[in-house]
């Protein structure tokens, strides 16, 4: 059997960028003696919002943003409240700013996506304000699912975890 050798993985953006005197290198992320934050792979932030997982993630100078903002309750456990959360979703759907999208996902999660144009040169501040006016901006959709009986937390009771399913 013939031996191959092991090469290290490659970056395939970080492979194309040269790194300016006095940068370095923090997380996914170059950064420049500026401030300026290069992206050194398709970099995705998590964080939460009134309990619910939001993600950022950067691509050629735009932010995409997104945020799991409820879920539809499941006709065994409050199947009652189920036409008002449907309701809510139509009506949510035709409301929300332009480049805003609503999706109902096949685990019943509710998912808010949209995307951002950033300042050249990337920094975190202007990354800190995007998301910061992401969420501000959902704030108003999200009390309104909650009334309509929409479950808070962007997963269907009983799942607590990112990848579990109710069964």
């Amino acid at each position: 059997m013939q031996a191959y050798p092991v090469l290290p993985l490659q970056d395939p953006v970080a492979a194309t960028q040269t790194l300016s005197p006095g940068a370095f290198s923090h997380g996914p992320f170059l950064v420049e003696p500026g401030g300026a934050l290069v992206p050194r792979r398709v970099p995705a932030l998590r964080f939460s919002w009134r309990g619910r997982p939001c993600e950022a993630q950067l691509a050629d100078g735009k932010v995409n943003l997104a945020a799991a903002v409820g879920a539809v309750p499941y006709t065994a456990e409050r199947g009652a409240d189920r036409p008002a959360v449907f309701t809510a979703i139509n009506a949510l759907g035709a409301e929300l700013p332009v480049g805003w999208r609503l999706r109902v996902l096949p685990n019943h999660c509710l998912r808010v996506e949209t995307q951002a144009g950033l300042p050249a040169p990337i920094t975190a501040t202007g990354l800190v304000a995007a998301l910061v006016g992401f969420v501000l901006a959902l704030d108003s959709y999200l009390d309104r699912l909650e009334l309509a009986g929409a479950m808070a937390g962007g997963v269907a009771a009983g799942a607590a975890m990112a990848g579990t399913v109710k069964t």
